[in-house]
């Protein structure tokens, strides 16, 4: 799933992308600093969700959302440093899913990422097998075994998946806890990579540190090295 963040404060737009991937790991997340960029970057990319920061040099975030309703189907949250009645108004019209204040509270964003999962394209079957594996990544998650508890056939399951998702479910499974792992990488600096190849559901620490490094080309230990580095 592709998503949105346009914020002309380069520092915000990391906020909001470490945050959305946190509890979002599974989409794409595609910055843009004005709404010039935004739009081109709407054009070529079929943009699902757009968070927007409401003051912006140029066109103003509820400019770029009336346009952003014009030309794509994607759902809209506002994110601005004020509340007011008539911001709210003004929403509402341009058809705003939802709107955040600055700065953002991980709570707040969490609330509308959920809202927008539970009302999204997906079906209830697809919605429950998302949900076991958010929650269970770090256990032994088959295809099979989670079919069964949902009391659907394993073929259909795979066919709906890959149909409503994307991707595969193997491949859903090991991205997502790939994203897990690389930010216990750094939650967790203390920790073995061993062990966090184990919490993350791999079997083999051989096994993790080479599709960490296919997924993110860089080792675990120097992904962290970097990041705890930077801090």
């Amino acid at each position: 799933m592709n998503i949105l963040v346009v914020d002309d404060e380069p520092l915000e737009i990391e906020q909001m992308v470490y945050l959305i991937e946190k509890h979002f790991p599974t989409a794409t997340v595609w910055k843009a600093q004005d709404a010039s960029q935004a739009i081109r970057l709407a054009r070529k990319t079929s943009i699902r969700l757009a968070f927007l920061d409401i003051q912006m040099p140029g066109k103003s975030g509820l400019d770029l959302a009336q346009e952003l309703k014009t030309e794509t189907k994607a759902d809209l949250v506002m994110v601005t440093a004020f509340q007011s009645f008539e911001f709210a108004q003004q929403a509402i019209k341009v058809g705003v899913l939802d709107y955040l204040t600055k700065p953002i509270i991980e709570e707040d964003l969490v609330r509308v990422l959920n809202h927008y999962t539970a009302h999204s394209h997906y079906s209830e079957t697809i919605r429950r097998t998302l949900q076991i594996i958010h929650e269970e990544f770090g256990e032994r998650l088959t295809l099979s075994s989670l079919a069964s508890r949902i009391h659907i056939n394993p073929a259909y399951l795979s066919r709906k998946f890959q149909e409503e998702v994307g991707t595969g479910f193997a491949e859903y499974v090991n991205h997502y806890r790939l994203v897990a792992a690389k930010r216990m990488l750094c939650e967790k600096p203390d920790a073995t990579i061993s062990s966090i190849a184990e919490c993350c559901g791999f079997n083999s620490q051989h096994y993790f540190s080479q599709m960490f490094r296919k997924e993110f080309n860089t080792t675990p230990r120097d992904y962290r090295a970097k990041e705890l580095y930077m801090a």
